[in-house]
C-alpha cells in the first residue's frame, strides 16, 4: 500500500479492492472503533491515463507553440528580408529619381541636348579653362529661318519633329569635343573649345549649313530649312558669359539681314547696328499711326510693243529723322515682331485705292502687283482682308496680282495650294517672285494655280556676259511658256538685256531701263508721258 495524504484527513493508500480487484486510491478511517473503507478516487490506471493524457496535451501544446514560434520567426525573417529589399529598392528609386531630376534640370526634354542652364555652366567653365591656359574658344548662335511659318502651318508636332532632327544634325556636324545645346524655341548654340583661328570656326559653320540644307521630311513631305549663324570669339568679343552670348546673338541677326542661310562673325560695328535696329523697331510701331509709310510704283511693259501692262507697289518708310528707309532694312524686323500684317493691310488698301483713282482719271485698266511676306501669306485673316479691300475700294479682282516668293511657296505645299486656289476663286492673279533662287521642284510647279513667273533680277544683271545666267534665263522662259504662264523679267537695266529677252520671247519686263520706283505723283506724270509716247508711235492702236 502506498500512503498518501487524504483529502478528508485519513491516510490514502492504493489497495486492491476485493469487490472489483482493482487498485484504487482509498481512504481508511475508524468510525466508533469500526474500520470503514471509503473509495474516494479513480483507479490507479485511470489516474495514470489522465496523467499521460495531460502529458500528451502538454507535449502537443509545446510542439504547437514551438511550430508557431518557428513560423513567427520565419515570418519575421521574411518580413525583414522584404523590408530590406523594399528599402534597397526605394533607395535605388530615389537615386534614379535624383539622377532623372538632375538630367531634366540640365537637358532639353525634346532634343536631349544640354539646356540653357547646363550650357551656361559649361560655357563659364570653358572660359575659365581658356583664361587659365591662354586658349581661345568660339560661340556659335544659331536660329532657324522661318521656323514660325512652319510651326504655324504644319502644327507644333511637326515643329517638334523638326527641332529633334535639327539637334541630331547639329550634333553630327561638329566634333566630339564641341558642345551643342538648345536654348529654347528654335535657338541652338555650339561651343567650340581651344580654337586656333577663325578659319577653324568657319569650317564648322560651313558643315552645319551643309547639314541643315538637306531636305527635312515632315508630315510625309520634304521641306528645306535654312539657318542663320552668329559667331563670337572668346576673349576678344566678350570676357564673360552674358557678353559673349549677346554678341553672338547680334552677329546672328546680322546674318539674317544678309539674306539668311549664312554665318557672320561679330564686330564692334554690329553692336552699333544692333542699337540702331532696336531704335528702328521701336519707332516702327508708331510709323503706321503717324503715316510714315509710302508706296512707290514701278511700271511693267510688254516686251514686244512697249505698252504699259501694269505696275508694282513697293513699300518705303519715310522716317522723320533717318529719311527714306529701304524695305530690306525694316521688312525683316516687321516680320519678326508681327507688324508686317497691319502694314500689309495698309499696302493692300492704299495700292488698290490708288489704282482705282488712276482709272477714274483716265488710265487704262492696269494690274497692280503687291508683294506678300511669309507671315502675311500664312495669316488666317489674309483672304478676308483682301476681300474687304476689294469691296471697299471697288477695284476689279483681276487687276490685283499678289506676288509670293519661290521659297515661301515650298514651305507647306498643300496649304500653299489651298490658299492660292481660294485667292484664284476670288479672281485675284498670282505671281511667283524671284523665281530661280529657291528650291522649288519643277515637277510640282504645275500643281500651283499660278498666272505669272518673275525671273529674279540676279540672273538678268549679268545676262549679256554670263553663259550660265543666259541658260538659266532661257530655261525659265521655256518653263513658263510650257505651263501657259506670263513670264516677267525683273531688274532690266540696259537695252542689251531688253533685246536679249525680247529675242527669247520673254513676255514683259520691269527695271531701271523703263523707270525707277517713284512716288504716286511722279509715277502718274511718268505714266502719262509713256502713254503719250506709245500713242504717238502706235497711232493705229
Amino acid at each position: 500500500m502506498v500512503p498518501a495524504s487524504g483529502a478528508i484527513g485519513g491516510p490514502v493508500a492504493v489497495k486492491v479492492n476485493p469487490w472489483d480487484e482493482t487498485r484504487r486510491y482509498t481512504v481508511t478511517r475508524e468510525l466508533f472503533e469500526f474500520p470503514v473503507a471509503i473509495v474516494v478516487g479513480l483507479s490507479e490506471a485511470e489516474r495514470l491515463a489522465e496523467a499521460e493524457q495531460s502529458e500528451q496535451t502538454y507535449l502537443w501544446y509545446a510542439t504547437l507553440a514551438s511550430l508557431l514560434l518557428l513560423a513567427i520567426l520565419s515570418l519575421l525573417g521574411r518580413l525583414s528580408w522584404r523590408l530590406q529589399r523594399t528599402q534597397s529598392r526605394i533607395m535605388e528609386e530615389r537615386v534614379d529619381h535624383a539622377r532623372r531630376v538632375e538630367y531634366l534640370a540640365f537637358h532639353d526634354n525634346l532634343t536631349g541636348l544640354p539646356n540653357r542652364a547646363y550650357f551656361t555652366r559649361l560655357l563659364t567653365q570653358g572660359m575659365q579653362h581658356s583664361r587659365r591656359y591662354g586658349k581661345r574658344q568660339a560661340l556659335l548662335f544659331l536660329d532657324l529661318d522661318r521656323f514660325k511659318a512652319i510651326n504655324d502651318s504644319l502644327g507644333h508636332d511637326a515643329g517638334d519633329d523638326l527641332l529633334k532632327e535639327m539637334g541630331k544634325r547639329l550634333s553630327g556636324a561638329v566634333r566630339e569635343s564641341d558642345v551643342v545645346a538648345r536654348l529654347g524655341g528654335d535657338e541652338f548654340v555650339v561651343l567650340i573649345p581651344e580654337v586656333i583661328d577663325e578659319s577653324q570656326v568657319t569650317v564648322v559653320a560651313d558643315k552645319i549649313l551643309a547639314a541643315v540644307s538637306l531636305p527635312f521630311t515632315l508630315v510625309g513631305q520634304e521641306f528645306r530649312i535654312t539657318v542663320s549663324i552668329g559667331i563670337a570669339m572668346f576673349p576678344q568679343d566678350g570676357e564673360d558669359e552674358q557678353t559673349l552670348m549677346k554678341h553672338a546673338d547680334v552677329a546672328m541677326y546680322h546674318a539674317k539681314e544678309q539674306g539668311k542661310n549664312n554665318a557672320q562673325f561679330y564686330s564692334t560695328q554690329l553692336s552699333t547696328d544692333s542699337l540702331e535696329r532696336l531704335a528702328l523697331e521701336s519707332s516702327m510701331r508708331k510709323a503706321l499711326e503717324n503715316r510714315e509709310f509710302r508706296l512707290y510704283y514701278q511700271s511693267k511693259q510688254d516686251m514686244l510693243t512697249g505698252r504699259v501692262t501694269g505696275m508694282e507697289a513697293l513699300l518705303r518708310w519715310q522716317h522723320p529723322d533717318l529719311g527714306l528707309i529701304a524695305p530690306m532694312q525694316f521688312i525683316p524686323l516687321a516680320e519678326e515682331n508681327g507688324l508686317i500684317v497691319p502694314i500689309g493691310r495698309w499696302v493692300f488698301n492704299t495700292a488698290c485705292r490708288q489704282n482705282v483713282e488712276w482709272q477714274m482719271q483716265g488710265f487704262p485698266p492696269l494690274s497692280m502687283a503687291v508683294n506678300l511676306s511669309a507671315r502675311q501669306f500664312l495669316d488666317e485673316h489674309l483672304l478676308g482682308d483682301i476681300k474687304t479691300t476689294l469691296e471697299e475700294t471697288g477695284m476689279a479682282p483681276e487687276l490685283l496680282e499678289l506676288e509670293i516668293t519661290e521659297s515661301m511657296m515650298m514651305l507647306d505645299m498643300p496649304r500653299t495650294v489651298r490658299i492660292l486656289k481660294d485667292l484664284k476663286r476670288m479672281g485675284v492673279r498670282i505671281a511667283i517672285d524671284d523665281f530661280g533662287t529657291g528650291y522649288s521642284s519643277l515637277s510640282k510647279l504645275k500643281d500651283f494655280p499660278l498666272d505669272t513667273i518673275k525671273i529674279d533680277g540676279s540672273f538678268i544683271q549679268d545676262l549679256v556676259n554670263s553663259a550660265e545666267d543666259r541658260s538659266l534665263t532661257e530655261a525659265i522662259i521655256e518653263l513658263g511658256k510650257s505651263l501657259g504662264l506670263t513670264v516677267v523679267a525683273e531688274g532690266v537695266e540696259s537695252i542689251e538685256q531688253a533685246d536679249y529677252l525680247r529675242v527669247h520671247s520673254c513676255d514683259q519686263f520691269q527695271g531701271f531701263y523703263i523707270n525707277m520706283p517713284m512716288p504716286a505723283t511722279e509715277f502718274e506724270m511718268s505714266m502719262r508721258d509713256q502713254f503719250r509716247r506709245f500713242e504717238d508711235s502706235n497711232p493705229s492702236e
